[in-house]
């Protein structure tokens, strides 16, 4: 019973930690905006216009006023710089995952943890569910689909793509070095390459970049993207190919592997000589758990 306790405990953590961090307050201005507009006073009375634009012309600004009775104004305020805003709190839950990770394999009370869950797994399953081998992807389809659905994603498809492969890069090369270096056997006795779970890592990426991209939009969607990779992890356990520590170092490591494609965008726009055109043409490495390659990317 450790064991499902513990997976609980981890979906708990998982979802709760992700929230819409940035927002814009919509203010009502009334009088005496004499700093915003450097006039005495301003009447501001409701107006049907969605877009509305305020000059700072006491003329045009009076003319203005005669046609529009009332006007909403949506203001942007910086938040105080703290650390749990910063940019480096983003790397705190990656962080702690793969950290568990790590230490279960050398602590005897949280390898107790993975021996329990095996172990009630076995006795509860008695065959493969193999839905984990293509769940893993759906998040990263979802990413271009909600798009086509007529979602307005964060970046263009070409920033999206150039995220996804960097992002893929870098979670293919770390899950492979791990799993070469630690050694660890699988649950079912397969093969020595079960630390971390390259499913789990996979089904992670694109649930990151799906949350970030679509999060203004609607946070249930990132909620929905992290539901399926939660559950392709489970199924890795489920199925007897990972411990439950491989399956949070695997979530741990895509996360992280999202953040930094993020962060690298900028650095392979300088690179490729990326500008904002019209047309531009992108070659990148891309790699899996399983398989290295090239992505090309034509943008019009």
């Amino acid at each position: 019973m450790k064991g499902k306790y513990t997976v609980l405990f981890l979906c708990f953590i998982l979802i709760s930690s992700f929230k819409v961090l940035a927002q814009e307050d919509t203010i009502r201005l009334k009088e005496k905006q004499q700093q915003l507009f450097g006039i005495d006073s301003l009447k501001v009375k409701r107006n049907s216009a969605e877009n509305i634009s305020v000059s700072t012309d006491l003329g045009d600004l009076n003319k203005f006023l005669l046609l529009n009775d009332e006007v909403t104004f949506k203001l942007n305020h910086r938040k105080s710089k703290s650390f749990f805003n910063s940019s480096y709190s983003h790397y705190i839950l990656p962080a702690a995952l793969i950290s568990y990770g790590v230490f279960a394999h050398a602590n005897k009370s949280l390898r107790e943890i993975d021996l329990s869950t095996n172990n009630e797994v076995g006795e509860h399953i008695y065959q493969h569910i193999p839905y984990d081998d293509y769940m893993q992807f759906a998040p990263a389809v979802g990413v271009y689909g909600f798009d086509l659905l007529g979602l307005k994603a964060k970046h263009n498809f070409r920033d999206r793509t150039i995220i996804m492969a960097t992002s893929f890069l870098i979670m293919g090369t770390m899950v492979q070095v791990m799993k070469s270096s630690t050694h660890v056997l699988r649950p079912d006795g397969s093969n020595l390459k079960s630390f971390p779970s390259g499913h789990t890592a996979t089904a992670f990426v694109g649930a990151h970049i799906l949350f970030k991209e679509y999060k203004d939009t609607s946070p249930w969607i990132g909620v929905g993207g992290y539901a399926v990779a939660l559950a392709t992890g489970t199924l890795r356990v489920m199925n007897k190919k990972h411990w439950v520590s491989d399956v949070a170092a695997g979530a741990g490591i895509g996360i992280l592997s999202a953040e930094l494609g993020y962060a690298l965008l900028p650095v392979c726009h300088k690179i490729f000589g990326i500008k904002d055109k019209t047309k531009s043409l992108v070659i990148l490495p891309t790699a899996t758990t399983n398989s290295f390659g090239l992505g090309l990317v034509y943008h019009f």
